[in-house]
């Protein structure tokens, strides 16, 4: 049986909370309820016949609303209203296979991930985390051979910094579509004296690679967290480098590889689907020994996906949010962008702000940008409107 949140994004949680606070609630108490009463839809997948009649019968009984066919369910009610189905004391018998699953994600809902915990420190995260991108590539889509030595690479990074960044993610690969794939000993040659350098200054760095050997040059040279766009496809033992390291990971889905990625761009429904194959990337680094608290995951918007799948999953990115762990994205002058303003690669930068704070908004906290700076006001003012006080 498998449960996949469909819950759009919405305010109520924050304004329940507000009113509560304003009639003498304390902080949490107001915030459980809040979340308590939050209007829900969950997709249930692979159910019995058996278990189907069950639900329609619980729904009649408990007032929520329910949809149903051949093999599934989709239940529309409140939180509190469905968190009785994820104890083995409470449900149907019919129902008990449903309990784990749907406990898992009620969990998650009202206790979503407030840290991420890396190598050497714990980042939190109920302000918007910004990733400043430090490309070390001649031919990345938008910034390709714009830091042509070291220096220059630390400078740019240094800049970031200083705009909000909290993270610069090094990255000596293109996945631009259609790229071709770098050898690790060339990749390595390009990001290892950028990290080092920025980790002697004590700034916080990411490595961007598929790679394990390329991870493991970076770990050692300082770098505290590896972003994997393939998911831990490619190279499947670069989860236990990051383990062995004790470093931060970032899952990102993405199908095939930069060449092919393009032609793999087919869903039924994107963002339960995307959710799937994230979930498995995610349960494969667990497996491989690294911690939960260790592990973002990132829907990959543009790799994939057609410009209309990343508009759906931008909005939908609470299937996303609901597998539990931190969620970041990474939009930032992707082509699904100027599909919708028109404008041309060097000027997406206020569309990618834009697209930060919708996703802050549907539940993301760490976005992976160029231009830190403009991102960092937009968040600013979208977290303003979200965060408690």
């Amino acid at each position: 049986m498998k449960v996949t949140a469909l819950a759009a994004h919405t305010s109520q949680p924050e304004a329940v909370r507000a009113a509560l606070a304003a009639r003498g609630w304390e902080a949490q108490p107001a915030w459980f309820a809040a979340t308590g009463i939050q209007s829900l839809v969950v997709l249930i997948d692979a159910i019995t016949e058996a278990e189907r009649e069950a639900l329609v019968h619980w729904a009649a009984k408990s007032g929520a609303d329910v949809l149903t066919g051949d093999g599934w369910a989709l239940i529309a009610a409140a939180a509190s209203r469905l968190a009785p189905l994820a104890r083995y004391d409470r449900a149907p018998p019919a129902l008990a296979r449903l309990a784990p699953e749907l406990g898992r994600f009620l969990a998650a809902h009202a206790e979503p991930p407030r840290v991420w915990a890396i190598r050497g420190a714990d980042l939190p995260l109920d302000t918007p985390l910004v990733i400043g991108i430090v490309n070390v590539t001649p031919d990345s889509f938008s910034d390709g051979g714009h830091l042509a030595t070291v220096e220059a690479a630390v400078a740019h990074g240094a800049r970031l910094t200083a705009h909000g960044a909290r993270l610069l993610d090094v990255g000596g690969e293109s996945t631009r579509p259609g790229a071709a794939p770098v050898p690790a000993a060339e990749e390595i040659a390009r990001v290892v004296p950028v990290i080092a350098a920025l980790a002697r200054r004590g700034l916080p760095v990411s490595v961007d690679t598929r790679k394990a050997q390329v991870a493991q040059a970076a770990l050692d040279a300082g770098a505290a967290v590896v972003n994997d766009v393939s998911g831990l496809a490619f190279d499947p033992t670069l989860a236990g480098v990051v383990a062995a390291a004790g470093a931060g990971l970032i899952v990102m889905h993405m199908r095939g590889t930069p060449d092919t990625m393009d032609s793999l761009a087919e869903y039924r429904h994107v963002a339960p689907e995307v959710a799937a194959e994230l979930e498995g990337a995610a349960a494969r680094a667990e497996a491989a020994g690294v911690a939960r608290n260790r592990i973002v995951i990132d829907p990959g918007l543009g790799f994939a996906k057609t410009a209309a799948q990343n508009f759906r999953l931008l909005d939908e990115l609470a299937t996303i949010v609901a597998l539990g762990y931190p969620v970041a994205v990474g939009p930032s002058r992707k082509r699904f962008l100027g599909s919708a303003t028109g404008r041309p690669v060097e000027d997406r930068d206020r569309a990618t702000a834009v697209a930060c704070a919708l996703a802050w908004e549907r539940g993301a906290r760490l976005f992976r940008v160029h231009d830190v700076a403009l991102t960092r006001e937009a968040l600013t003012l979208a977290s303003a409107t979200t965060n408690p006080t």
